[in-house]
């Protein structure tokens, strides 16, 4: 059931990184178990003079978001390496740094930065699911991590409330954000409809519910689920 809302997710003026990873990682986490789901074990191969990746006989155009370098532990954004991947491939790196720039995230808008492999899956996630993509894979060329965006209607979704709850659960357990946003936010991303009260959340997905409780800080005390009766 898709629904209208009031005030929609999007980055914010004073919005830090891990606001913004709150509001889009889940989302983004969804999509990646969609991706994993359709590609099973298959390792993917990177044609960058073509602009693609294929996992066995599927070839997906790509973005190139960035890459990672284990030695230095620096990820470069692509789009401070134009010479190296040409302007076609980086357009979606280029905005990431134009929404990092008018909102002051430097984590966007840095051509270089430290971090460590979780990082990089953290700004990918980002990207692709403010961008509207389907999902992201690293791969390994030379001695980098190649991180790339891949946009297909090949990927299927899965939209089950098990799903929902699980990716929710796996979310907020597993990255350092802010529980309360992240589940407000997967709520609307999915179109579904989200009804606050003082100690808890609810997501409506058709007739069936996930509710959440918080605690004052916004951290998660249960999660339950109603299924809507045959």
């Amino acid at each position: 059931m898709k629904a209208k809302f009031e005030k929609p997710v999007q980055i914010e003026e004073g919005d830090t990184f891990k606001v913004v990873l709150s509001k889009y990682g889940a989302l983004a986490l969804d999509k990646q178990e969609n991706l994993s789901n359709f590609i099973g074990e298959t390792v993917g191969d990177l044609d960058i003079e073509k602009g693609t990746i294929s996992f066995e006989d599927n070839e997906f155009p790509i973005q190139i978001l960035g890459f990672y370098t284990d030695e230095l532990k620096h990820w470069s954004w692509a789009w401070d390496n134009e010479d190296i991947f040409g302007p076609d491939l980086i357009q979606s790196a280029v905005q990431m740094k134009a929404i990092g720039d008018e909102f002051d995230i430097p984590e966007f808008s840095s051509p270089i930065l430290n971090a460590n492999f979780d990082d990089c899956h953290a700004l990918s996630m980002v990207t692709i699911a403010f961008l509207g993509m389907d999902g992201y894979y690293a791969v390994s060329e030379e001695g980098i991590d190649i991180f790339v965006a891949i946009k297909s209607d090949l990927i299927e979704e899965d939209n089950s409330v098990q799903k929902f709850r699980n990716t929710f659960t796996t979310f907020q357990q597993n990255f350092k954000v802010y529980p309360k946003i992240a589940f407000e936010s997967y709520t609307k991303l999915k179109g579904y409809i989200h009804k606050p009260q003082e100690d808890f959340a609810v997501a409506k997905i058709g007739e069936s519910r996930i509710i959440v409780g918080f605690t004052e800080r916004g951290n998660v005390t249960h999660i339950q689920m109603f299924l809507e009766e045959d």
